[in-house]
C-alpha cells in the first residue's frame, strides 16, 4: 500500500480491494530497458516473469549487486558467455541487479552475490543453482551444456 494521504477511508478501500483480489503487488523495479539486444539480457523486476519464467526458453540468470567485487570480476566472463551462446534460439543469458529489483518468484533465493541459476524451460519452478565450480567461461559453459533442454549442435560436435 502506497497511499498519498492515509486515513480510515483509504485503509478501508484498500482492505476491500484486497479481499476482492483486485490489488496488484508493488514490485520494486528499475525501468524496463529501451533496448535489450546485447549478448546478456537485462532483467528488471517488471520483466522477470516475461523473460526468466518464459516456458519457451532456458535461461541462465545472474543476480548481482553493483558494488560486489566478485560480480565485477565476473562481468567480462559473463559477457563472453553471452556472446558464445548468442545464436541459440532457446537459451537466454541474463542478469539482474538484485539490489534494485524484486525477484518475483520464491524459487530463486538470492542470499549472496553473485547468485546464478539455470531455469530450464520445462521446469521454471525448479531452477538449478550454480555451485561449487569456478565462475569462468569453461565451467559456466559446462553447466549450461549439462542442463540445457535444447541446444543446436556446434561444428565441433559434428
Amino acid at each position: 500500500m502506497e497511499p498519498e494521504e492515509f486515513d480510515s477511508d483509504v485503509l478501508r478501500q484498500f482492505v476491500v480491494a484486497f479481499k476482492k483480489g483486485k490489488l496488484k503487488p508493488i514490485v520494486k523495479s528499475q525501468p524496463v530497458p529501451k533496448s535489450n539486444k546485447g549478448p546478456v539480457k537485462v532483467v528488471v523486476g517488471k520483466t522477470f516473469d516475461t523473460i526468466v519464467m518464459d516456458p519457451k526458453n532456458d535461461v541462465l540468470i545472474e543476480f548481482y549487486a553493483p558494488w560486489c567485487g566478485h560480480c565485477k570480476k565476473l562481468e567480462p566472463v559473463y559477457t563472453e558467455l553471452g556472446k558464445k551462446y548468442k545464436n541459440e534460439k532457446n537459451l537466454i543469458i541474463a542478469k539482474m541487479d538484485a539490489t534494485a529489483n524484486d525477484v518475483t518468484n520464491d524459487h530463486y533465493k538470492v542470499e549472496g552475490f553473485p547468485t546464478i541459476y539455470f531455469a530450464p524451460r520445462d521446469k521454471k519452478n525448479s531452477p538449478i543453482k550454480f555451485e561449487g565450480g569456478d565462475r569462468d567461461l569453461e565451467h559456466l559453459s559446462k553447466f549450461i551444456e549439462e542442463h540445457a533442454t535444447k541446444l543446436s549442435r556446434t561444428k565441433e560436435e559434428l
